[in-house]
C-alpha cells in the first residue's frame, strides 16, 4: 500500500474546486445558466491549479488518482471547447459531480513519486503517459457524449421538448470522433510500449493484467469502430459497446495502480 499525503496548497485548491462544482451544480439544478457557466470555468481552473499544485512540485506524484483527476480535468476542457463553439452544450450536474469527485480523488490519493525513475526512462515515461492520458480523455469525453445521447433518446421518445439540447445525430457524430481519435492515442500507446517497453519501464513488453486490459479495450473499440463503418452500428448497442470498452480501459491502468497503491 501507497499512502502518500498531498501538500496543503493542493488540498486547499482542490477545496475550491469542489465548492465551485458545487455551485455549477446548484446553479444548473435552478437554471440559472450564466452563474453555472461562470461556476464551470473557476471549477475548471481551480481543478488545473490544483493538478499543478500536484504534479509540478519538487516530488511530483502519479498514480490512479491523478489519472481519474487529469481525465475529468481534460473532459471538461473539451466539454467547454465545445459549450464555447456550440453554446447548446449546457453546464450539467452530472458533470459537476464527475469533476467534484475526481478533483478528491487526484488529492486523496496522489500516487507514487516519479523521481524515483531513471534519467533515462523519463522522457519516454513522459510521452507514454501523455498518451495514454490523453486517450483516456478522450474515451471518458465520448462516454459522456454516449450518455447524452441516451437521454436525448429517452427526450425524444417520451415527446419531451429538448430544443436546449443538441440534436440526437449531431451528438452520435461528435461521440464518434471522440472514440476514433482516442482509438489512435491508445494504438499509439500500445505501440510505443511494445516497441519501447524497455526505454519506458526499464523491461520489454510482459502480458500481466494491464497490458490484457488494455489490449481487451483496443479490440472492442476496433470491433466498435469497424461495425460502424460496415455496417453502420449505432444506438443502444454501440453504446453499450463503448461502455465496455471504457471499463477495460479502466481495469487497464486505474485499476491495476488502484491494487497496487490501496490493496496491496
Amino acid at each position: 500500500m501507497i499512502v502518500i499525503s498531498s501538500s496543503p496548497a493542493t488540498w486547499v485548491l482542490a477545496g475550491l474546486a469542489v465548492l465551485a462544482y458545487g455551485l455549477a451544480g446548484l446553479f444548473h439544478c435552478r437554471s440559472h445558466p450564466k452563474w453555472a457557466q461562470a461556476s464551470v470555468w473557476m471549477s475548471w481552473l481551480l481543478h488545473g491549479m490544483a493538478l499543478v499544485s500536484s504534479l509540478g512540485q519538487e516530488q511530483a506524484h502519479f498514480g490512479f488518482g491523478s489519472a481519474i483527476s487529469v481525465t475529468a480535468w481534460l473532459v471538461l476542457t473539451i466539454y467547454g471547447i465545445e459549450y464555447l463553439l456550440m453554446p447548446r452544450f449546457r453546464p450539467h450536474w452530472s458533470l459537476a459531480l464527475f469533476g467534484a469527485v475526481a478533483v478528491v480523488i487526484g488529492t486523496m490519493f496522489p500516487g507514487h513519486a516519479l523521481n524515483n525513475l531513471q534519467a533515462h526512462q523519463t522522457p519516454w515515461m513522459a510521452l507514454h503517459l501523455a498518451l495514454g492520458i490523453a486517450s483516456y480523455g478522450l474515451f471518458a469525453t465520448a462516454v459522456a457524449h454516449g450518455w447524452l445521447m441516451r437521454q436525448a433518446d429517452r427526450k425524444m421518445r417520451n415527446a419531451i421538448d429538448s430544443h436546449e439540447g443538441i440534436p440526437l445525430l449531431s451528438l452520435e457524430r461528435l461521440t464518434f470522433r471522440f472514440v476514433t481519435a482516442g482509438f489512435v492515442l491508445l494504438s499509439a500507446t500500445l505501440l510505443a510500449g511494445l516497441l519501447f517497453g524497455e526505454q519506458v519501464y526499464g523491461r520489454a513488453w510482459a502480458w500481466q493484467h494491464k497490458q490484457v486490459f488494455a489490449v481487451l479495450a483496443w479490440l472492442t473499440f476496433a470491433a466498435l469502430l469497424l461495425g460502424r463503418w460496415r455496417t453502420g452500428l449505432r444506438g443502444r448497442k454501440a453504446l453499450n459497446i463503448l461502455n465496455l470498452g471504457a471499463v477495460f480501459l479502466l481495469l487497464a491502468y486505474v485499476g491495476s495502480r488502484f491494487v497496487q497503491e490501496i490493496i496491496l
